[in-house]
């Protein structure tokens, strides 16, 4: 092994664990910004309450599900509403983090697409609270809806008079819908199979969590997709990799397999060794002798082809 490539690692090294930090430190100062723009726009409750009461009607005007519908039977199952409040408050932010990370570690073209696709969906996200403050169905009393948080628990907010530490104000767009259906759209795109749509399974059970909770209404969930539509179409799509996939055996990857074969001696010398870069694609023919044996047609033919070609470079030359 050449030792004067021994440094070159502890320098790798170095250099992705800054740049993980630094990744680390853009999403924090992110979610610090985020926090802080809303609870600076969290003094509006009588606007945000009568909003709330113009969402409730328009979405009885284009016939959308009742939310005070949906949650009611939920209510008789002490359980499932548990899991609910239990949803929201605990998987939010981790599912997100999680993804992020996985994806900075495997796939950091698709990483990078995504943390500006989160970017430009919280941006839009909090230019709509400032302008469009909104009350959640648990706080209009027009819905008739229940707080499930404050009644069952675990609770994530409360009371909105005295909570200096969000701002209960800002329902459109849902953000836990946003993000969960950005998370299933980056998982999507680097998973293969059929299965891969089971993602959307995220972003489908927080809508109903979220509804079911109280904390929004049907038309937050819709508003987040749309914005997180508009945002991904304004994005540069993510370069897809061009070379070839350098894990794993050839068998694994779809590659042909590679095998050594000693450099071709000239006549009346010894053969020559084969060296570690003396690394050479098989033919055809040859990866078809490996699994089948050298009593194969295939295997008979490519012999006498390397026989005949052999013959020919060891005849002396004629002047």
């Amino acid at each position: 092994m050449d030792t004067a490539e021994l440094p070159a690692a502890p320098a790798r090294r170095a250099v992705a664990l800054r740049r993980a930090m630094r990744e680390l430190g853009l999403v924090a100062t992110l979610f610090l910004v985020y926090k802080a723009a809303r609870v600076a726009g969290a003094d509006r409750a009588s606007t945000a309450v009568g909003n709330g009461e113009w969402i409730w009607r328009v979405e009885r005007l284009f016939h959308l599900p009742d939310e005070a519908a949906f949650q009611r039977p939920v209510l008789s199952h002490e359980l499932l509403v548990h899991l609910a409040n239990g949803y929201y408050a605990y998987v939010h932010f981790p599912a997100t983090i999680s993804c992020l990370i996985w994806l900075y570690v495997r796939h950091p073209v698709r990483y990078l697409w995504t943390r500006r696709m989160l970017a430009g969906l919280t941006a839009a996200a909090l230019a709509l609270h400032f302008l469009v403050p909104l009350a959640p169905p648990r706080l209009t009393a027009l819905t008739g809806m229940v707080d499930t948080g404050s009644r069952y628990g675990p609770a994530v907010y409360g009371p909105p008079d005295t909570d200096a530490l969000s701002n209960q104000y800002a329902a459109m767009p849902s953000l836990h819908v946003g993000w969960a259906l950005a998370v299933a759209v980056a998982l999507i795109a680097v998973t293969g199979g059929r299965l891969r749509w089971l993602w959307l399974a995220h972003p489908l059970v927080t809508l109903l969590v979220v509804v079911t909770t109280g904390n929004h209404y049907w038309l937050d969930g819709i508003v987040a997709a749309v914005l997180l539509a508009v945002v991904s179409v304004g994005l540069p799509r993510p370069a897809q990799p061009t070379s070839p996939p350098t894990r794993g055996r050839g068998a694994r990857t779809g590659w042909p397999r590679q095998r050594l074969r000693a450099p071709h001696a000239p006549s009346g010398h010894p053969p020559a060794r084969a060296d570690a870069g003396d690394v050479v694609r098989t033919s055809g023919a040859e990866r078809a002798c490996q699994p089948v044996g050298s009593g194969s047609p295939a295997c008979q033919f490519s012999s006498a082809v390397r026989s005949r070609r052999d013959r020919g470079r060891q005849r002396p030359r004629t002047r």
